[in-house]
């Protein structure tokens, strides 16, 4: 008996038992065990089974570069999803789409009910931008604009500097006057641009603006390189605070516009989430009967890799974690079956290596080798399409491209290798 083997054998079943508490801790801390607290990570479930409020902006992408949109609503997706964290809401589902000519942000908060507090907490992240004063000549024209646009300032323009560059923000008090005041520093790249723009507006006012309205209307004096600017005002200490913390928490790159709310009730429940869980329990049974009436021994064996197979899964599926949607479950049992799949043809391929009086260990052998290639090319077509549907569709399809994905991989691994070595252990001695 080759007892390396046998030692990977018991490691696989270590690391299976230790991936079993982490999917169901409740079962050991029943025991009065205590756990680490990395085993009370909990299952991350979408708006049709736990419910939640669905939320649609519209971005304002007009002072940005059209060659420059993609990034910005990256930028957009990363600091709302840094806000909400930052609230506590557990693994939003924040994404990017573009509709015709207009960007979208599409956010989805599993559990939280209240349309308002969900609102509440995207709405008050704030968009700093800093405006340089507009020649007369512009100025003129638009005031003598019969209607002037709702968004513009006749007296200043918009520059590319906004809270996009900032790296810190933080309260500090005017010497002479006591009053609290906001020290803004910007990174790298901000900081050249501010630079930049102190040295072409020397003697002119440099505008700070918070989400459309003016704060601050600083004269330039000199070129500032350091990067630093101040927000000074009327500020009491809380009001300083306030606006330290939202934008410490993530100025927006761009504004956005809330153009779609919904209030989304849990579609399957509780009661059809254990239907559907008992269905997929008794469909895995039933697979496993078949695989041991048929195939006898290495049908158990597949059978034992099978088990550790979804069990592995599931607990990846905890890890990352995966945001399972009614489609992801779908994903997820679709996988399961394509891991069956790999067995029956090794299987059926070592059956036809006995018909020709091969050792049992070698027809298993070349069984394994002759399946190969086509295990390997349906596999990886499978994970392909996968890739191409999560990167390409909508949300409710990704779930199940990233279910089904993880699945198949996970699988390939447990059919191919697992199954193998648990086939080998047992064979040893044979010839």
């Amino acid at each position: 008996m080759n007892y390396k083997k046998v030692l990977i054998v018991l490691i696989v079943f270590l690391a299976t038992v230790l991936a079993s508490i982490f999917i169901y801790p409740q079962g050991i801390s029943s025991l009065g065990i205590q756990l680490p607290k990395f085993f009370d990570k909990e299952f991350s479930f979408g708006l049709d089974i736990s419910g939640g409020t669905l939320l649609i902006y519209e971005a304002d992408l007009s002072n940005v570069e059209p060659a420059d949109h993609s990034s910005a609503m990256t930028g957009l997706r990363d600091v709302i999803e840094r806000r909400i964290n930052y609230s506590g809401v557990k693994e939003p589902r924040i994404t990017a789409n573009k509709s015709r000519e207009d960007w979208r942000l599409t956010v989805e908060l599993a559990g939280i009910k209240d349309i308002q507090e969900a609102i509440k907490m995207i709405g008050e992240t704030p968009f700093l931008e800093f405006r340089e004063l507009r020649e007369e000549e512009e100025t003129e024209e638009l005031l003598a604009m019969e209607e002037l646009p709702e968004d513009v300032d006749p007296y200043f323009k918009p520059t590319i500097l906004t809270g996009k560059y900032l790296k810190r923000a933080e309260v500090n008090f005017e010497s002479t006057t006591s009053l609290p005041v906001i020290n803004l520093s910007f990174n790298d790249e901000g900081a050249e641009i501010f630079a930049e723009l102190t040295k072409e507006n020397i003697g002119k006012p440099l505008a700070i603006y918070l989400d459309g309205y003016p704060i601050s209307m600083p004269t330039v004096q000199e070129e500032i390189p350091s990067g630093m600017a101040q927000i000074s005002g009327q500020f009491t200490l809380a009001e300083a605070k306030e606006l330290v913390l939202r934008l410490n928490q993530g100025a927006l790159p761009v504004p956005i516009h809330l153009i779609s709310q919904q209030s989304v009730g849990a579609i399957l429940g509780d009661q059809s989430m254990e239907k559907i869980v008992q269905a997929a329990f008794w469909g895995f049974i039933l697979v496993i009967l078949f695989m041991i009436a048929v195939y006898r021994l290495p049908g158990l064996l597949a059978s034992l890799s099978l088990i550790i197979y979804v069990i592995l899964t599931l607990s990846i599926f905890k890890f990352i974690p995966v945001t399972l949607t009614l489609t992801g479950i779908t994903g997820f049992i679709l996988s399961i079956g394509m891991a069956v799949d790999t067995n029956v043809l090794i299987f059926e391929h070592a059956k036809e290596e006995i018909k020709k009086n091969k050792p049992l260990k070698i027809a298993m052998e070349d069984g394994y080798h002759k399946s190969w290639p086509a295990i390997r090319d349906s596999n990886i077509a499978t994970i392909i399409s996968a890739i191409i549907l999560y990167y390409f569709t909508s949300n409710m399809i990704r779930g199940f491209a990233l279910t089904l994905a993880i699945g198949v991989g996970t699988g390939l691994l447990t059919a191919i290798f697992i199954t193998k070595l648990f086939l080998n252990v047992v064979y040893s001695k044979k010839s």
